[in-house]
């Protein structure tokens, strides 16, 4: 009905206008008055429609989770023997029962043995900032009956029963004013079930090392400048979200690592394609 009465009052506006310009008509020319009757065609729609603004878009607003902070951070490595408070060793990830090997060696945590957060025996396969938190959302190949329900990216990501939707995941890692980006490579400390503090607002259960509840990797070790046992808060991040640092460098798992890939690998396949063209 406001649409109508819109088009009621600027046709009666053009009609008063075009008597008008048939005695002394103050616009020179034909296309002056269509200029004029458009514009006052859209000032009579503002004046009775509401202003709806669409999204271009139908993706989603992006998510953002929040901090746990104050959380008790121990360093654990892939190829890490068992012993004292590691009662399993790191050969494998509760995700990769061939992690050392997929990694390519031992990440050996001695810093004389390491440059530029990376081991100097070998470059990674895999990103060498990696963490783990005391939750899989995967047992004897299905997902656990919560995890569509905690896991809050769980539709976005779901690629099938029992694939994980938490590997690979990206964490942001706060100490003082630095902060590292790392993926989220294995299960644990201690635990692998406690989704109400993973993903809710409980605190890390008590456990042998402080009540740890992150695991972290020497090369964030490195680059935060952490003691075995710290102090940490951290937060889930979207892929998009992470910023460029180390992180972003290495690995066959890392997203970025993989889009450069593709892009070279496309520019490639139009270099070949021109070159065909040409001949």
């Amino acid at each position: 009905m406001k649409r109508t009465l819109a088009f009621v009052l600027v046709a009666g506006a053009i009609s008063a206008l075009q008597a008008e310009e048939q005695s002394s008509s103050p616009y020179a020319t034909a296309a002056d008055f269509a200029k004029y009757a458009m514009k006052l065609r859209e000032q009579a729609l503002l004046k009775v429609e509401p202003q709806v603004f669409v999204p271009t878009s139908s993706r989603p607003a992006v998510q953002r989770y929040p901090w746990k902070a104050n959380i008790v951070t121990t360093v654990f490595w892939i190829g890490e023997q068992a012993g004292g408070n590691n009662p399993v060793p790191n050969f494998r990830s509760s995700w990769d029962l061939n992690w050392q090997a997929n990694y390519g060696g031992f990440d050996n945590p001695e810093k004389s043995a390491r440059r530029s957060y990376i081991p100097v025996a070998f470059i990674p396969r895999q990103n060498p900032f990696y963490c783990a938190l005391p939750y899989n959302d995967v047992t004897h190949g299905q997902f656990k009956p919560e995890a569509p329900l905690v896991i809050p990216w769980f539709k976005q990501a779901y690629m099938g029963q029992g694939q994980s939707v938490c590997w690979h995941r990206w964490i942001a890692i706060r100490k003082g004013n630095r902060t590292c980006y790392a993926q989220w490579e294995d299960c644990g400390p201690f635990r692998t079930d406690h989704f109400q503090y993973v993903f809710g607002n409980e605190r890390p259960k008590p456990n042998l090392n402080h009540g740890a509840g992150l695991d972290v990797s020497p090369a964030v070790r490195d680059y935060l400048g952490l003691q075995p046992t710290d102090v940490t808060d951290w937060q889930f991040v979207n892929t998009q979200d992470v910023p460029a640092g180390p992180w972003r460098s290495y690995g066959e798992n890392n997203h970025f690592v993989i889009a450069r890939r593709q892009a070279e690998q496309r520019l490639v396949q139009q270099g070949a394609g021109n070159n065909a063209k040409t001949k």
